[in-house]
């Protein structure tokens, strides 16, 4: 048999698997405390690298490799997405995978399925149930490396997809004012701009203004002219035209 075994280096989410035996049917819990890996992250929120995450794993031998599940709860750091305060929050997450014998068979197998196996698992699970007809499968295999299971890569794949798009610091968050940028919900009620222009409509408002200017200078031009020629003729000019008649 060709030695699977490589030089992959132990970690914190590197689990030894020679206790479960190959034994399908056999299972072992585990709970840690575990440093985050990197590139746990999205735009507005992530994972600290090294932040402490608490994993609950369950492991059970199948007759095709080992079935981890369980559930990982990590902090996050972020802004909010609507008033870019800092956030306070964390996030847990659910995972399922299924880790494949690096030679593809039980140890003591020859054909890689033993007859009459009362534990034979396979009836009960299969990864491909977890996808229905209609949704995009993975195709990609995760295998142990000898008799290790290195959960990194499928933890953090769990992890990124419970990540929020949209981070709040509150469901109810009001977000910034639009005009000063102010946080609402610090701002108080009586904040607001009765007088603000819509900036989409300021410089129908500038033209609106210099019409205006335009037209004060025009009528105060034309007064003069205007009183002239309304300007009732003096006393001379009554008394003259009397005199003739």
């Amino acid at each position: 048999m060709p030695n699977t075994r490589t030089n992959t280096p132990r970690g914190a989410l590197v689990f030894d698997m020679r206790v479960l035996g190959r034994e399908a049917g056999s299972a072992l819990s585990q709970s840690r405390t575990v440093p985050a890996p990197d590139d746990m992250r999205l735009e507005l929120v992530s994972v600290p690298v090294g932040a402490d995450m608490e994993l609950d794993v369950k492991f059970e031998a199948v007759t095709e490799g080992v079935l981890a599940t369980g559930s990982v709860t990590a902090p996050l750091a972020g802004e909010c997405a609507r008033c870019l305060a800092p956030l306070t929050l964390s996030v847990t997450a659910d995972f399922l995978e299924l880790y494949l014998y690096a030679d593809g068979r039980p140890r003591g197998s020859h054909d890689g399925r033993r007859p009459h196996d009362k534990h034979d698992r396979r009836e009960k699970y299969d990864p491909r149930d977890r996808y229905d007809d209609g949704e995009e499968r993975d195709d990609e295999e995760r295998h142990l490396d000898g008799d290790l299971l290195d959960l990194e890569p499928a933890l953090r794949d769990a992890v990124v997809l419970a990540l929020p798009m949209s981070p709040l610091c509150r469901d109810d968050c009001p977000g910034l004012c639009a005009e000063c940028g102010a946080p609402l919900a610090d701002a108080g009620p009586d904040h607001g701009h009765k007088d603000a222009i819509d900036p989409r409509w300021a410089g129908l408002g500038r033209l609106h203004d210099q019409e205006t200017e335009h037209d004060q200078v025009t009528e105060h031009d034309q007064a003069p002219e205007q009183d002239q020629a309304i300007r009732p003729p003096d006393r001379r000019a009554r008394a003259i035209d009397l005199q003739e008649g």
